[in-house]
């Protein structure tokens, strides 16, 4: 287990019971580290700037317990915004239909960088509609993907 993997399983059952769910925890930086941490309401409304002071009041205190960051660092909460990374295989299902940018870490089809509408999972493959048509990546060669901002995406979030 990675620190990252350490401190998200120190803050969740904190921040589960508060009504929100992790997005990403990422530690990032040199000599004094950044700990950003993604998170949504479970019950789908949208965050403010009050549900990001909470969650960080709740995980500074949670870390400051635990204590499984060696260095001083900063934190960082914000939510995924409308164009969001999409980082569990539930992210892809979720946002079908929609378009997005995915990266593989390996080249799939000749090419490591796709565009197009998600179409769904099926097993551990993600299934994206492009312009040369269907592609489907494996999840664990991800690299980093995104939801695209665009008009359909602005309509549904309305």
């Amino acid at each position: 287990m990675d620190g990252t993997e350490r401190i998200e399983a120190v803050i969740v059952p904190a921040i589960t019971a508060m009504g929100y769910e992790i997005v990403r925890v990422q530690m990032s930086g040199g000599r004094r580290p950044v700990l950003q941490i993604m998170a949504e309401r479970l019950d789908g409304s949208p965050m403010t700037v009050e549900d990001c002071a909470d969650i960080s009041r709740t995980v500074s205190a949670v870390l400051d317990v635990a204590d499984p960051i060696a260095s001083a660092y900063t934190l960082e909460v914000s939510s995924p915004g409308i164009d969001r990374p999409l980082i569990r295989l539930q992210d892809f299902e979720r946002f079908t239909g929609f378009e997005a940018r995915v990266e593989t870490r390996a080249l799939v089809d000749g090419r490591r960088r796709f565009r197009g509408t998600l179409r769904g999972v099926v097993g551990d493959r993600i299934r994206l509609e492009t312009d040369a048509g269907l592609a489907e990546l494996p999840f664990d060669g991800i690299l980093r993907a995104k939801l695209v901002l665009n008009d359909a995406l602005l309509a549904a979030r309305s």
